[in-house]
């Protein structure tokens, strides 16, 4: 299987260049548009439609933070959803807990600028979180990373349902 950032030529890191990204992921998906399999019999039209697909999964992959950062332990044969690892740090578990009920109490309240707030805070949850991840990376604490991970993923789903509940007030 085709490592994602040899794919795009960057270097393994959960630091990449988004811009450099970009234009790897432009310069490979040009040669697989199908207009340049329009006369290529099924097998080339075929093969060309699983490049696209990989390219446009390595693309999305590596350009959000969480999925680059459970790629990249996934490539150290860590598993960061690990359904049978179910230890989490108890203070965040409880936070978890207090978010939602917030979030809950926001939407019962249709409180607008607090909702407001709580965006912008999970926006710095996962702004710092993103940030923790990238300076234990420098250090390999790959347990630390896991651990941060689920953490992140955690605060972009509440953050995404947050900016939804905003989508439906407005």
């Amino acid at each position: 299987m085709q490592n994602y950032f040899e794919l795009f030529s960057l270097d393994v890191d959960f630091a990449i260049d988004l811009a450099s990204l970009e234009q790897a992921y432009q310069s490979q998906i040009a040669k697989f548009h199908p207009d340049n399999f329009a006369t290529k019999d099924d097998k080339e039209k075929s093969i060309a439609l699983q490049n696209t697909s990989l390219i446009n999964t390595a693309y999305d992959t590596l350009k959000s933070p969480l999925l680059r950062a459970a790629y990249l332990l996934e490539l150290k044969n860590i598993n960061a959803f690990d359904e049978k690892d179910t230890q989490m740090d108890m203070d965040f578990l409880m936070g978890q807990i207090a978010l939602r009920e917030k979030l809950e109490s926001i939407e019962s309240k249709k409180d607008d600028l607090g909702l407001d707030d709580f965006i912008e805070s999970t926006d710095n949850k996962i702004k710092n979180n993103v940030e923790q991840i990238q300076q234990l990376f420098k250090t390999d604490e790959f347990i630390e990373i896991k651990n941060l991970v689920r953490e992140l993923k955690f605060y972009m789903q509440l953050n995404t349902q947050a900016n939804q509940l905003m989508d439906e007030w407005l």
